[in-house]
């Protein structure tokens, strides 16, 4: 049966979380908190929320931070406890639009089989550099899925059916950093998950936090890159029947 959750892998924001919960709550949906190691500020914002909205709210701790892949998957694995089928990741620098969530669901109801992946629509407040060097993971994301299935691979805004991702995650070591988002994409859709791209708002961190980091990230996500292009290599005649076969 469908039910969906929200899950929100936090660390540091404790300038933007209240919003992105209250957010979420006004969808009706239970929000899952991972609080991935956060400073004590954070950590008592998120103890101060889950105890605002006890039966609306769960609090998931980690002792130290753990990375954002491992963050998400945790959330996942307690919604999953709790009986939910479905998750809505959203990221909790406020940089998404909550009250999409909603339609972001209703797709999902719709297609309780497929990802529902966020497709970026940015305004102003995105950073150049940033936005063109996306353009690289998105073509490396092509060729790795020989397809343009995945719009936008990195956008912190989407839907999990939650089994299919933990029994991946038990089968294969995913990225546990920034490297995740992408790296779980690429393999449910080489399971064959069907990839459905919504387009949402998005705009650069309203506390201005970013955990991005530049020489450690890049040299994980260029390591996914090559392994998923290897990995794609070895899965090719599959792939390409997929590709090609007859409708």
């Amino acid at each position: 049966m469908f039910q969906a959750c929200v899950v929100i892998p936090v660390y540091n924001h404790e300038h933007a979380i209240d919003a992105v919960v209250e957010g979420a709550l006004d969808s009706g949906l239970h929000c899952v908190l991972v609080d991935d190691g956060s400073s004590p500020p954070c950590a008592q914002a998120l103890v101060r929320l889950a105890a605002a909205h006890a039966e609306r709210v769960s609090l998931v701790v980690h002792a130290a931070n753990r990375g954002k892949g491992h963050a998400v998957l945790s959330g996942l694995a307690h919604a999953a406890r709790l009986g939910y089928s479905h998750a809505v990741q959203i990221d909790a620098d406020g940089q998404h639009k909550v009250a999409d969530i909603g339609r972001f669901v209703e797709h999902a109801r719709a297609e309780p089989r497929a990802m529902i992946v966020g497709q970026p629509q940015y305004d102003e407040s995105v950073p150049k550099g940033r936005l063109y060097s996306r353009y690289l993971t998105h073509v490396w994301v092509w060729i790795n899925t020989l397809s343009l299935d995945i719009h936008d691979s990195m956008c912190g805004f989407r839907v999990y059916p939650i089994a299919p991702v933990l029994a991946l995650a038990q089968r294969v070591k995913l990225g546990s950093r920034m490297d995740f988002d992408t790296e779980v994409l690429v393999r449910l859709h080489w399971s064959g998950m069907k990839m459905v791209n919504l387009l949402t708002p998005v705009r650069y961190p309203v506390d201005g936090v970013s955990h991005f980091r530049m020489v450690m990230d890049n040299v994980l996500i260029s390591r996914m890159h090559t392994v998923l292009f290897f990995g794609m290599l070895a899965r090719l005649p599959q792939l390409l029947w997929r590709r090609w076969r007859p409708a």
